[in-house]
């Protein structure tokens, strides 16, 4: 990769199921193990929409990255948590209408690491970051000089939040939403969506399993007050937060009937 890489490195742990490698088996990938799978079952049990709700998180990501590149212009994106390469990532999605815009994933699952050193290596305008999320400093620090820190950034927390707990200090979801906003650009854009249920035995049996299955690399299911509070004094843009299969849409979205009831993906845009 043309511009360099964490160097740090992990042992990747088959015996526990990884978030990332559960979405990867979720959207139908091949970069996961039967330990992954057998969670997602588990999952499924609790929460039958969990499939639809990956792929209709997966092509929300793919339309509201072509929406600020195509109607705001922006040319370069921050990924947050990316996950596993998927068909049609951020950059693939980007380079699309702009060859030249600039892509920096950050992620510390050591698989995604390795998968984003293999297949980025030749894309000049990517970039594969090994850290913490909430490492705002470290994260900062290993872009300069790939994303220009004075021109608008798209900066994306996409169905990533609920794998972070709430604490009392800088680590907590809230805080750090607040951290990167306070720190992006003026005309960036944040994009975040995670996981809500009104239901309040799926908000805890999801959360018990998936801290369990991952020893513990879990926050929890919230709410849609909570997500809310967190774009607090932002300016949210058309058509606020929403289910996310209802943020500007190709085509109809689906009729009640046939929308998920357990929980879903709700979130929106907000303009700094």
């Amino acid at each position: 990769m043309a511009h360099g890489e964490n160097p740090q490195t992990h042992h990747i742990d088959v015996t526990k199921p990884s978030v990332a490698r559960m979405y990867d088996a979720l959207l139908g990938g091949v970069h996961n193990y039967e330990v992954d799978q057998r969670a997602c079952q588990d999952l499924l049990r609790i929460a039958p929409s969990t499939q639809l709700l990956a792929r209709n998180n997966r092509e929300f990501l793919r339309r509201v990255v072509r929406i600020l590149v195509q109607d705001y212009g922006i040319r370069q994106f921050l990924d947050h948590g990316s996950g596993l390469p998927a068909q049609d990532n951020v950059h693939e999605v980007a380079q699309r209408l702009n060859s030249d815009c600039r892509v920096a994933y950050v992620d510390n699952d050591p698989m995604v690491h390795a998968h984003g050193r293999s297949t980025l290596d030749d894309n000049d305008n990517t970039l594969v970051i090994n850290a913490d999320m909430r490492d705002t400093a470290t994260i900062h620090e290993a872009t300069r000089g790939f994303l220009d820190w004075d021109q608008p950034i798209g900066a994306l927390f996409v169905s990533v939040l609920h794998c972070l707990p709430d604490t009392s200090d800088d680590r907590d979801p809230g805080a750090l939403i607040r951290r990167v906003a306070a720190t992006l650009p003026p005309g960036s854009f944040l994009v975040l969506c995670q996981l809500v249920s009104d239901d309040a035995t799926v908000r805890q049996d999801v959360t018990r399993l998936m801290t369990e299955a991952t020893g513990g690399q879990w926050g929890r299911v919230r709410q849609t007050d909570e997500v809310r509070g967190y774009f607090r004094d932002l300016q949210i843009l058309k058509p606020d937060l929403v289910d996310v299969v209802d943020w500007r849409p190709d085509t109809p979205p689906p009729p009640p009937e046939i929308r998920a009831t357990d929980w879903v993906e709700w979130g929106g845009v907000a303009r700094l």
